[in-house]
């Protein structure tokens, strides 16, 4: 008896010696440090340039499966969209009208930020519940249908952040900094002022109120 408590005295203190050496690594000396295992339950970024995608692939042919299993539902067999669910197909140059049409196909930039929202946040109410491979295969599927990629392409991490979305270059808006836009190239670093330019009068559009005496 008198053995059992010498080891759990000398277990014990080996933990708090143990802890407050982990402890004194942080500022304030609290909380605990995080395992990778639930680091890696947090870390399922996927970045657009396809860092972070995790190792999978999948193809359209075997993603119209679960996609009408997943997604259908919600937003139609073929990526139309019901009720107030978004469609996911379609929109074409739409973006610069009065009514656009913003799909996975004709707005989003990254087939990666497709993966990375899938993957985190459908299908709606059992989020997660994807495996790695079922979402390049629904990534896959929706890429198919809005005719980015062929049939039988396979989709995996080391291609994904590669796709060229047919709006990859509609997010790059011009910087009027004057320190930004000029032509040689060369940041201005002194007496920087942008050219001054009037694009339009109060009175020609109509907003300036008329003085009814005048």
């Amino acid at each position: 008896m008198l053995g059992l408590v010498k080891y759990v005295a000398v277990m014990l203190s080996i933990t708090f010696f143990s802890s407050e050496i982990i402890a004194a690594e942080r500022k304030f000396n609290l909380g605990t440090l995080a395992t990778k295992t639930e680091i890696a339950g947090w870390n399922i970024d996927v970045r657009p340039d396809g860092m972070g995608a995790p190792v999978g692939s999948g193809n359209a042919i075997k993603g119209e499966e679960i996609y009408a299993e997943q997604c259908a539902s919600c937003h139609g067999d073929f990526g139309e969209g019901l009720d107030r669910w978004p469609g996911l197909v379609g929109g074409e140059d739409s973006l610069n009208t009065h009514d656009p049409v913003k799909t996975t196909g004709s707005y989003w930039p990254y087939a990666s930020t497709m993966y990375d929202y899938i993957y985190r946040a459908m299908p709606f109410g059992v989020a997660q519940s994807l495996t790695y491979d079922e979402t390049y295969k629904i990534v896959s599927y929706i890429l198919y249908m809005n005719e980015i990629i062929e049939e039988g392409f396979v989709l995996n991490e080391k291609n994904i952040g590669k796709i060229k979305m047919p709006n990859r270059d509609g997010f790059l808006l011009p910087d009027p900094r004057p320190d930004i836009i000029n032509l040689s190239g060369k940041p201005c670093m002194k007496n920087c002022k942008a050219p001054n330019k009037i694009i339009g009068k109060a009175r020609d559009i109509d907003v300036t109120p008329e003085d009814e005496k005048s």
